[in-house]
């Protein structure tokens, strides 16, 4: 098996469009993946510190401004079903061209947007266009050798990772600087460099062979995928538990933080998320062992320190220094169980591995809803104490299900390298 000094060069079977010559996946082509990863998945989270301005800007009544953030979701969700299977039937490179530019158009939209309606209609176009992310995922799979195809996925995941946690400190930080407008601005013109770089840069031909499907075809084949394939109904599972504990962290961290005893200020609060960065070290690692044949292992740990990290998190209110490390075991376990999860699916059908991603990213945003609403709800009504209960709730049910499975946990393939 080779070395970790090969890491830096891979070569995939994948042709380039000049005379089949083998396109090189370089760790800096990875790098340029997980950049443009981590800057299209930012665009989701950016508004999230911007409401209040935004609100008293364009005269929208709380419960409006509120919508902003839901029909992002919501428009994050339905291009992760509607828009991310066609890495399976379409050029991936024209595919992931063609949404960043349409991204930009959403972005422009809304730093212009004047009225409400406007300002709503690009948001919820960008969420739906923000999946080019798993698309990018997708392809960044494809393109990795199979026994180096964890480490690929995991430093890929790095960058999606990072433009999460960072995505609320870098927009709070510009909008006291230019204005909330001058953050979609800057997204826009990154957007805009990065089409360009990609289509330069990213192959121009496949070794996956596009699908023969028809686009219903290929939404019918999804869901036919989840009735088939045991380990991706599982995986999906996992993916669910774990990012539902992960939001109920995240979506309610700024409440408790902003109360007594600790009264700290937004920019404070904003800047937990570079804590959180640390999660990006474990997609990385978790990566590795993947390729080790290590993955179920690697899940019944981190599931186990995502339980774990619920009991410093509950003493937030009388430690600073308990929360920093309640949320670096939270989010190395997350993070971890995600990449192993992208990197088994993947697995099973390279050929469907856009549906496969997108599908199981749905489960994904699922649980990540189910979170936020169970959280703030439940701070509201019982206090932090309750949420991390909450929390702890859905780590340990993760944890019971991988005990109760992890005999019977197929690979996608029967041996022991698939696991």
């Amino acid at each position: 098996m080779p070395g970790n000094s090969e890491a830096a060069t891979r070569r995939s079977e994948t042709r380039s469009g000049e005379g089949g010559a083998a396109f090189v996946l370089s760790r800096g082509v990875v790098v340029l993946f997980a950049v443009a990863c981590g800057a299209a998945v930012a665009n989701v989270y950016f508004s999230q510190p911007l409401l209040v301005t935004m609100g008293r800007d364009l005269a929208m009544s709380p419960a409006l401004v509120g919508s902003v953030v839901t029909l992002t979701q919501v428009g994050y969700g339905l291009g992760l079903f509607f828009l991310v299977p066609l890495g399976d039937v379409a050029d991936r490179r024209r595919l992931v061209v063609a949404q960043l530019l349409l991204l930009v158009a959403a972005l422009v939209a809304v730093a212009a947007a004047h009225s409400a309606a406007i300002l709503l209609a690009g948001m919820a176009a960008t969420g739906l266009l923000a999946v080019v992310t798993q698309t990018l995922v997708a392809f960044a799979a494809s393109l990795a050798p199979a026994d180096r195809r964890g480490r690929v996925v995991g430093l890929v995941t790095s960058g999606v990772v990072i433009g999460i946690l960072l995505a609320r400190t870098a927009s709070g930080l510009m909008a006291d600087l230019a204005g909330w407008r001058s953050v979609y601005l800057a997204s826009a013109a990154l957007t805009a460099l990065l089409a360009l770089v990609l289509y330069r840069v990213l192959p121009r031909h496949s070794d996956v062979p596009p699908a023969p499907l028809r686009y219903g075809q290929l939404l019918r084949s999804t869901v036919t995928l989840f009735a088939r394939e045991r380990l991706l109904r599982l995986r999906a599972l996992f993916g669910l538990l774990v990012f539902a504990a992960f939001s109920t962290l995240w979506s309610s961290i700024a409440l408790p933080l902003s109360e007594a005893p600790h009264f700290l200020p937004h920019s404070a609060i904003g800047a937990l998320g570079l804590v959180g960065v640390a999660g990006a070290l474990a997609a990385n690692a978790a990566g590795r062992l993947n390729d080790r044949g290590l993955s179920r292992r690697t899940t019944g740990i981190a599931l186990a320190l995502l339980a774990a990290s619920w009991l410093p998190l509950a003493f937030t209110r009388s430690s600073l220094w308990a929360l920093v490390a309640g949320v670096i075991l939270l989010d190395l376990a997350v993070q971890a169980v995600h990449v192993t999860n992208q990197t088994l699916i993947y697995a099973l059908h390279p050929d469907a591995g856009s549906r496969l991603i997108g599908g199981y990213m749905v489960f994904y945003a699922i649980g990540s809803a189910t979170g936020a609403i169970a959280a703030t709800s439940l701070y509201a009504a019982a206090g932090w104490g309750a949420v991390c209960a909450l929390g702890s709730a859905f780590s340990c049910l993760g944890l019971v299900l991988w005990a109760f499975t992890r005999h019977r946990d197929p690979g996608p393939d029967a041996g022991a390298a698939a696991r």
